[in-house]
């Protein structure tokens, strides 16, 4: 797999014995190092360290660098503070997601974009394309790798290398300047797993030694390097979309249930006035959580039916790790996206029974919102 890219990270997987790589978006990444079922129960319950370098990060900054974002996403941009991150989306005219993304504001003009791997030329070209005076814009995303520090116990390892006070960081909150295992990074309380847990952006220089060090400092925790095949299983149980299957050019924000994330009240986008009517209308597909009620499991594209019609597809399906159940997220037809609602699955030609059930599959108790990050990852 020469042709492929590879991380910061890459020289260090071969001193796990169990690491497999795949071909992911074009990078040779990590799958597992251990098994994705005693990743993701690491998580859970534990912690995790992944890998991310993959993802791109821009620097866009000027006079005008706040119009420009508020131009370009869903989100209302004009309520970041310094020191604070947003979830949010790039949408096409007609409301088709081009990516989505988390905004960190650094300064006032001045702010981090987080885009998905798969996306990183795409969504380049497009923010040129609708480049305005007063705002310049760099691609930083060979000069910063990301790691992700994920589970119950990323707090307790966390401040073992840091005299940053981690535990006060609010969800989407960071500190540009922190440093960790002796490197001066960007700490985020962020994440893509439905665990508590933080994002440390890197320069790739120095990747190696934040990750040998957060290694080291969570040996007593029960810290395991994580890969890609846990991360997807983690994300979906927490109904974290994944761009390419939950978001594309084709599904809405809307149908993809992040309409929290539009803001259409905040001033025209692009998208606005597509996102508006469908908001009107009411979205024709929803994306709803289904269980196979038989022996079967869901994957992508197998197709959903209801009274003999086939009324949409799967997205995302697997069995749960956390819940052992035939788990999956489809895009259907909204009118039939109520609780309980019986459905069939096409699974190698044989239609099995499911139902409409109860999303997200997992979800972590705590007083305060969970950090999430919507942005993958392939």
């Amino acid at each position: 797999m020469s042709d492929l890219l590879r991380t910061p990270l890459f020289p260090l997987y071969q001193q796990y014995e169990g690491v497999r790589c795949i071909d992911f978006g074009g990078w040779e990444l990590p799958v597992q190092f251990s098994g994705i079922q005693k990743e993701h129960e690491a998580v859970r319950e534990r912690a995790g360290l992944f890998d991310v370098s993959h993802m791109g990060e821009f620097t866009v900054q000027g006079e005008h660098a706040e119009a420009f974002l508020q131009h370009m996403t869903t989100n209302d941009v004009t309520t970041l503070v310094p020191g604070q991150a947003q979830y949010t989306l790039m949408c096409y005219p007609d409301g088709g997601v081009v990516d989505d993304l988390l905004i960190y504001k650094l300064k006032d003009q001045h702010y981090m974009l987080v885009v998905n791997a798969s996306n990183i030329d795409k969504d380049w070209a497009w923010l040129q394309q609708h480049m305005m005076p007063g705002v310049t814009m760099t691609n930083d995303s060979d000069q910063t790798a990301l790691l992700a520090l994920q589970g119950p116990l990323a707090v307790d390892i966390l401040r073992t290398v840091t005299d940053t006070d981690v535990s006060s960081i609010e969800p989407f909150r960071f500190v540009a300047n922190a440093k960790v295992c002796g490197v001066t990074l960007l700490l985020s309380r962020t994440g893509y797993t439905g665990e508590d847990g933080f994002e440390l952006y890197v320069p790739a220089e120095q990747a190696a030694a934040v990750w040998n060090g957060l290694m080291q400092a969570g040996e007593g925790h029960g810290l395991v390097p994580t890969g890609l095949g846990a991360r997807d299983t983690l994300r979906f149980e927490a109904k974290l979309p994944l761009y390419g299957q939950e978001l594309s050019a084709t599904i809405s924000p809307l149908e993809a249930g992040v309409g929290m994330f539009v803001k259409l009240n905040a001033g025209p986008f692009i998208g606005h006035e597509a996102l508006l009517q469908q908001k009107n209308d009411g979205p024709a597909r929803k994306l709803v959580g289904i269980e196979v009620l038989e022996r079967g499991i869901p994957r992508p594209h197998y197709p959903i039916y209801a009274e003999g019609v086939q009324i949409g597809e799967v997205t995302t399906g697997t069995q749960s790790p956390t819940l052992k159940r035939n788990l999956g997220l489809a895009l259907i037809d909204s009118k039939y996206a109520a609780l309980g609602t019986p459905l069939e699955i096409e699974i190698r030609g044989k239609k099995l029974k499911a139902e409409v059930v109860k999303t997200p599959f997992h979800k972590r108790t705590r007083a305060s919102k969970t950090p999430t990050q919507g942005a993958d990852q392939a």
